[in-house]
C-alpha cells in the first residue's frame, strides 16, 4: 500500500529532476514569457520591419495597464532601439528576452506590452486593429469604431 508521504516526495523529486512544470508554456513562448490575458499590445516582426510604430507604442505606454515590456532580444538591436528609448523615457520596466525559443521570422512577436496581472478587458486587439497603419510622418490615423456598433 502506497504511503501518503510518497506522493509529495515523488513530486518533489520530479520537480528537482525536470524542473517545475509551467502553466501554458506554448502561450508563454508566444508572448515572450507572459500570459495572453496580461497583454495589451503586441508588435510582430513583420510589423516592426514594415513601419515605424513608435508613436502608437508611446501612446500605449501612457495607459495604466502598461506595466512591463518584453522585447525579443534575438532581433537586431537597431530595430528595437526606438522602442527601448521610449520605454526608458516613460519609466516603464522592460526585459530583453534572448531565449532561442523566440524566433525572428514573420508572425513571431518582437514587442509585448503587458500588465503584471490579468487585464479585465475581454477583447485583445492587435496593433493594426488598435492604431491603424502609420502615415509617412509617423502619426496614426484616428481609431476606428471597434465595438461593432454604428456611430450615431
Amino acid at each position: 500500500m502506497p504511503d501518503k508521504n510518497s506522493v509529495p516526495t515523488d513530486q518533489h523529486l520530479q520537480n528537482a529532476i525536470y524542473g517545475t512544470p509551467k502553466i501554458n508554456p506554448d502561450e508563454q513562448r508566444k508572448y515572450l514569457g507572459t500570459f495572453r490575458e496580461r497583454v495589451g499590445l503586441t508588435i510582430n516582426v513583420d510589423q516592426l520591419q514594415q513601419a515605424d510604430w513608435t508613436k502608437a507604442f508611446e501612446q500605449e505606454l501612457t495607459k495604466s495597464q502598461s506595466e512591463i515590456i518584453f522585447f525579443n532580444g534575438n532581433i537586431d538591436q537597431s530595430q528595437l532601439k526606438p522602442y527601448i528609448l521610449a520605454a526608458t523615457n516613460a519609466g516603464i520596466n522592460f526585459t530583453i528576452k534572448t531565449n532561442p525559443d523566440y524566433h525572428v521570422d514573420g508572425q513571431n512577436l518582437a514587442v509585448v506590452v503587458a500588465a503584471k496581472k490579468k487585464q479585465f478587458t475581454l477583447i485583445r486587439l492587435m496593433l493594426l486593429k488598435k492604431y491603424g497603419t502609420p502615415t509617412s510622418d509617423g502619426t496614426t490615423p484616428p481609431q476606428k469604431n471597434l465595438s461593432g456598433k454604428k456611430n450615431i
